[in-house]
């Protein structure tokens, strides 16, 4: 199943923007009151984390896939993977809160305002699991036409 490996450096890129875009619309549709915002960006929440979960399976098999792991590429792997995680109950834990609250028709006041703390802190989620990410593949070229020449020419 390398072709999943091969997907995962494509694949992460749609939640990401996905659930980017959902933290800006949630900021902007609370600040400003305005329901559609809000609205739009409770389904590219949902949207975004069935993404992820897309993400999750192309990155192990990407892990799997991998044949020329060290103490360093290894450190960089654990940390992308530990913000992943991190990322993924996080945004998955917005949504079922979020649910809750939207049907329970409590999402206001207080509680509403406090999902813009959430997207904010969801956003940096992001952002170091990318960083750590971008290392993987930069630096090691894991998922990329680079692992898959340097392990032909080691044969």
């Amino acid at each position: 199943m390398e072709f999943l490996a091969d997907l995962h450096p494509i694949v992460v890129h749609f939640p990401v923007a996905l659930l980017v875009t959902y933290s800006l619309l949630e900021i902007i549709g609370i600040v400003f009151n305005k329901k559609l915002f809000t609205q739009s960006a409770y389904i590219l929440l949902i949207i975004g984390i069935i993404g992820i979960f897309f993400s999750v399976l192309t990155g192990n098999q990407a892990f799997e896939d991998y044949q020329h792991w060290n103490e360093a590429s290894s450190n960089i792997f654990n940390s992308h993977q530990f913000y992943a995680n991190i990322t993924t109950w996080f945004f998955v834990f917005i949504a079922v809160i979020r649910t809750f609250l939207v049907v329970k028709e409590k999402f206001n006041g207080v509680i509403k305002y406090s999902f813009i703390l959430f997207a904010a802190i969801g956003i940096f989620f992001i952002y170091k699991t990318a960083v750590y990410g971008g290392e993987l593949i930069n630096k090691f070229g894991v998922g990329t036409e680079y692992k898959n020449e340097q392990m032909r020419n080691n044969f």
